[in-house]
């Protein structure tokens, strides 16, 4: 890989990449970008130009050589890219609201990267990385593609299902369970050592190790406030000890989603009538940011930018390609195919694993717990679900998408199934060609 990198960032006008830009500056010693390209579509014009100028004032002050493009070509962008970082929302935050807004409907939780409002984002997304994919493929057939669009499982497993592209998919979650973890034990992130088994935003810490000793059994029997294991956008609804002890492990955040369905529905039902859905919340937060991104004395990544969720998403990115391009051979916890390691899960399948980085790729590191029932139903089912999602999304196959929905626990019968997803097709027209561009039922 040559000294002088070029990364191209797909979804430049994202509010998430002053983060990412902020990563590149701190670290360009060890991961020396040359190149760097954000591209957009003519849509979001106005937010690529924002993001653009604060980039460049960041850059400046940084003091780093790093030439910075805006464009809306997205070959331009691809082409000779070492790594090339997706970080998408077709159809926007408006989507997203309607993604969080028809579940509910039928009293099924609405999520953007699970249940049924997961599904409608991957119906959309799958196709339109497929293609990026393809011009990867054509004009930069060596470069790493680091996804991070969500569903970012789904959307991993569908390009190693459907394309030669060398992928790794990234999620800022288990950083940020590593870094809560070393502050409920009062130690550095560096001092903890997690084994993560599981699928995206579906994984189960089943191993911690805090200076080289196994505190599992102590920490899961330990009687301290358990709250603030979780994500900005999930209510912290506290695990239960008894619970913890039984299941052996500690869930994600999401898990919420699954574990306590009926207290998060009914937080979702109340705060739909009071303040809307989260991604309304989201649209007040981007709308307060771009405005301060505006500031022509503004140079460094906002601290408001903290409210919009990504904490860590810069030093989980720059992470993975330093160690790529470093040939580091540590340890991360990404998502690859599965290749035998859950035994439980197709080969095919995309898991969220800790895996060695070289300059290879991701290697993904064998378990040293037993994947056992405990685990292993919901696993399997959510994991079934994605797999018909992306025969759904890749086909335009209204069947796989019904039994999909059907699949999933968070949907509550094949009749409520069939009614969301015929909003989800009504409501998403546009963004799903797929489905119409040929004559059949739905």
């Amino acid at each position: 890989m040559k000294n002088g990198l070029k990364v191209a960032v797909i979804g430049g006008g994202s509010s998430y990449t002053p983060e990412l830009i902020e990563g590149f500056i701190e670290r360009h010693e060890e991961f020396p970008v040359q190149e760097l390209f954000l591209v957009d579509i003519n849509e979001g014009k106005e937010k690529l130009e924002t993001i653009g100028e604060l980039a460049r004032r960041m850059i400046q002050k940084g003091g780093v050589p790093i030439h910075l493009t805006l464009t809306f070509d997205r070959e331009e962008a691809i082409k000779g890219a070492d790594f090339v970082i997706t970080q998408l929302r077709i159809g926007m935050l408006e989507a997203r609201s309607r993604d969080e807004r028809i579940p509910l409907r039928y009293q099924c939780i609405g999520q953007e990267t699970t249940g049924a409002g997961g599904f409608a984002k991957a119906l959309r997304t799958i196709p339109v990385i497929l293609d990026i994919c393809r011009d990867i493929a054509k004009y930069a057939p060596e470069a790493f593609l680091i996804n991070f669009t969500n569903p970012a499982g789904v959307v991993t497993e569908a390009v190693n299902k459907y394309s030669t592209v060398k992928v790794i998919g990234l999620c800022n979650l288990p950083i940020n369970t590593r870094k809560q973890l070393a502050e409920y034990f009062n130690v550095e992130s560096g001092e903890i050592e997690i084994e993560m088994a599981g699928i995206n935003h579906l994984n189960w810490t089943t191993k911690i190790r805090v200076k080289n000793k196994d505190v599992t059994d102590s920490f899961l029997n330990g009687e301290a406030d358990l709250k603030g294991f979780n994500m900005n956008n999930i209510p912290d609804l506290e695990w239960n000890r008894d619970f913890l002890r039984a299941l052996g492990a500690l869930p994600c955040g999401y898990h919420r989603y699954y574990y306590k369905e009926d207290e998060v529905l009914k937080h979702q039902l109340e705060q739909l009538q009071e303040t809307g859905t989260r991604a309304d919340e989201v649209k007040k937060v981007e709308a307060a940011l771009f405005k301060r991104y505006q500031d022509p004395n503004l140079s460094i990544k906002p601290p408001e930018l903290a409210q919009r969720g990504g904490a860590f998403y810069s030093e989980a990115a720059v992470n993975i390609m330093s160690s790529i391009y470093n040939n580091k051979k540590d340890i991360q916890t990404v998502n690859v195919q599965n290749n035998g390691i859950l035994s439980c899960l197709p080969e095919t399948a995309s898991i969220e694993v800790n895996c060695m980085i070289d300059r290879q790729g991701a290697h993904p590191i064998q378990l040293t717990t037993k994947i056992d029932a405990r685990i292993r139903g919901l696993l399997q089912m959510v994991k079934a679900y994605e797999e018909l999602t992306i025969e759904a999304a890749v086909h335009g196959d209204y069947s796989m998408g019904l039994l999909a929905l059907t699949t999933h626990p968070l949907v509550k019968s094949a009749s409520v199934a069939e009614k969301i997803l015929q909003d989800i097709l009504d409501e998403n027209k546009t963004f799903l060609p797929q489905f119409f561009s040929k004559s059949k039922t739905v």
